[in-house]
């Protein structure tokens, strides 16, 4: 039976609520091991990370660093979707300085609450987050001049109306920069529709080519795409690639073929 939209979001709010409230660091960018665990010292630069308590630090869920690739500037509004622990945030925040304001985005309390706290300890005063979901921001039309968003697209039941989105908040000649999986292949038939998968970063994500149309669809133009294969390992039965997963009898799939990390960059025409 096909798992609905609201089955999705319910499993994707419960996982992610609990590393919220566990503070832990299982992340969606893969491990030559295991689904998880590549750490946020593999996506980020130590100069990056500098003055960046090391709780905050180790937050990351992503598979990227949009902020690379967003092109900030001084005075700038940004808003990060799913910004789980507010890592991105405060990484996007330095850029645009005080004059700039950095609006993070995400479905989940507990990770608001997370972010919120974080930001306290953080002292960022151009930094708020806002509970709401990417496919009905609570953001005003044409008040962003870029949208960054690292491995959260994916999770979304319905990406077109999050693009859509991303569209409406954007001001003309605003900026779409994110990291995120897609697929080169199928995937196995036992991941599809399977509610762990989706929440784990694997069942959400579509086809590269797919992808890429959406954002056209949704009226983004000078779009641009880079790829990059990592080792990806899943362990059916064993969650996203916990430690429990040691020595299990289940059954292995290598996915490193099948699902890659995605950079796009968009832009908004004006």
């Amino acid at each position: 039976m096909e798992i609905q939209p609201d089955e999705i979001k319910e499993t994707v709010k419960e996982r992610y609520s609990e590393l919220a409230r566990q503070q832990q660091t299982i992340s969606c960018c893969g491990s030559d091991e295991k689904q998880a665990c590549c750490g946020p010292n593999a996506l980020y630069s130590r100069e990056q990370l500098t003055g960046i308590p090391d709780g905050i630090a180790d937050s990351s869920l992503g598979c990227g660093d949009p902020t690379a690739i967003a092109d900030l500037k001084p005075g700038e509004v940004v808003l990060d979707l799913g910004c789980g622990g507010g890592l991105d945030c405060f990484l996007a925040a330095r850029r645009v300085g005080k004059a700039g304001k950095v609006i993070g985005l995400d479905m989940t309390s507990d990770m608001i609450d997370l972010a919120s706290d974080n930001a306290r300890k953080m002292g960022a005063t151009n930094v708020e987050f806002r509970l709401g979901e990417m496919e009905q921001m609570p953001v005003d039309n044409e008040s962003v001049d870029a949208i960054i968003s690292n491995c959260v697209i994916n999770l979304s039941p319905d990406k077109d109306a999050v693009f859509r989105e991303a569209f409406r908040v954007l001001k003309p000649g605003g900026r779409l920069a994110i990291s995120d999986k897609a697929l080169l292949a199928e995937l196995p038939e036992v991941l599809q529709d399977n509610p762990d998968a989706w929440s784990c970063c694997i069942a959400g994500a579509i086809n590269k080519d797919d992808y890429l149309a959406k954002i056209k669809a949704a009226g983004f133009t000078d779009l641009t795409a880079e790829e990059e294969k990592t080792p990806l390992f899943v362990e059916l039965g064993c969650g996203c690639g916990e430690d429990d997963c040691a020595g299990s009898t289940a059954e292995r799939l290598d996915l490193s073929n099948t699902v890659i990390n995605l950079r796009v960059r968009a832009r908004k025409p004006g």
